[in-house]
């Protein structure tokens, strides 16, 4: 079975990918922290190429991929930025892109990995139906494959977004990140297991996808019931390696009501001027929702991505 990666993954991944991806800054202003009644610090992943932190993920999971051997082409399934994270990364060291994509995912995320190079292949929006397109993809075009969250290669990529941020941060001691697959908040987890002093981590998942948090309350890998969430990024299943990974630090997953993912989309717009996608407000919303618990603390708050219609 393949095992999780390591802190010392997170930090290779870093000098790995130090060239291709962009330092997104660290969006803040003293007005807001008044309101809140505590520090806030956001991290602009919807400012990386792509729009999303996924970038970093399929830049490091080709990389290493090219460094085992020849290859010519990767392929995925996913529902929006991973699928155009990987087109936009193989796309760009010359290889070809073959995209499985649900058939409910946003329009505006399957034009993107279109026009990003990727061969978009739909398919219908369960995990099985998924799983089984790609398995015919794969023998058919012998690509290698590169799974959304559950590569330890993937999850490296990702925890470098926290890396970065710590230096660019270092007074957090609390870091809010969305919940879907798990790649992102495993990654942050491993990313922050040598910080000095007290630093915190939370998962923020829709009620209505919540496998991750019924998957630590039971102790057991849970899958999710329906899909019909708002954050369409975040409708996939918890996967196997960042389980382990939230496992091994007991980490907290808080559930987020539906009702408050586009309130905080329209929030977090009305104060840097700029659109996130549903799934990124999600972590905005749970922050939202625990003020008052907040009250005092220096909170980082990850927004993951940007890609909206």
């Amino acid at each position: 079975m393949t095992q999780p990666p390591t802190f010392d993954d997170v930090v290779a991944a870093r000098r790995r990918i130090r060239h291709l991806v962009i330092q997104t800054p660290v969006l803040w202003h003293d007005r807001l922290d008044r309101e809140l009644g505590f520090v806030a610090r956001f991290k602009a992943e919807h400012l990386q190429h792509g729009r999303a932190f996924k970038y970093r993920g399929a830049s490091n999971a080709v990389s290493l991929l090219m460094d085992r051997g020849p290859v010519g082409a990767v392929a995925t399934h996913s529902s929006g930025n991973h699928a155009l994270a990987l087109a936009l990364a193989a796309t760009r060291r010359g290889l070809a892109a073959h995209i499985v994509m649900p058939q409910n995912a946003p329009p505006h995320k399957i034009q993107a990995v279109s026009d990003a190079g990727g061969r978009v292949i739909r398919c219908p929006p369960t995990l099985d139906d998924r799983e089984a397109t790609l398995k015919r993809i794969v023998e058919e075009t012998v690509a290698g494959f590169i799974h959304p969250y559950n590569d330890p290669d993937v999850i490296a990529g990702q925890g470098t977004c926290v890396l970065e941020w710590l230096e660019q941060s270092p007074e957090l001691d609390l870091i809010i990140a969305p919940v879907g697959g798990g790649g992102l908040l495993s990654g942050a987890l491993l990313a922050t297991e040598r910080s000095a002093g007290r630093l915190e981590i939370w998962g923020a998942e829709p009620a209505l996808a919540d496998d991750a948090a019924r998957s630590m309350e039971t102790g057991s890998l849970q899958r999710i019931n329906r899909s019909d969430t708002i954050a369409d990024g975040l409708r996939t299943s918890l996967g196997t390696l960042p389980f382990a990974v939230f496992q091994t630090h007991q980490v907290a997953i808080h559930r987020v009501r539906e009702d408050d993912i586009h309130p905080a989309m329209e929030w977090f717009n009305d104060r840097f001027d700029q659109p996130i996608e549903p799934s990124a407000a999600v972590a905005v919303a749970l922050m939202l929702s625990k003020r008052r618990e907040l009250a005092g603390r220096h909170v980082g708050i990850i927004i993951s991505g940007g890609n909206v219609g």
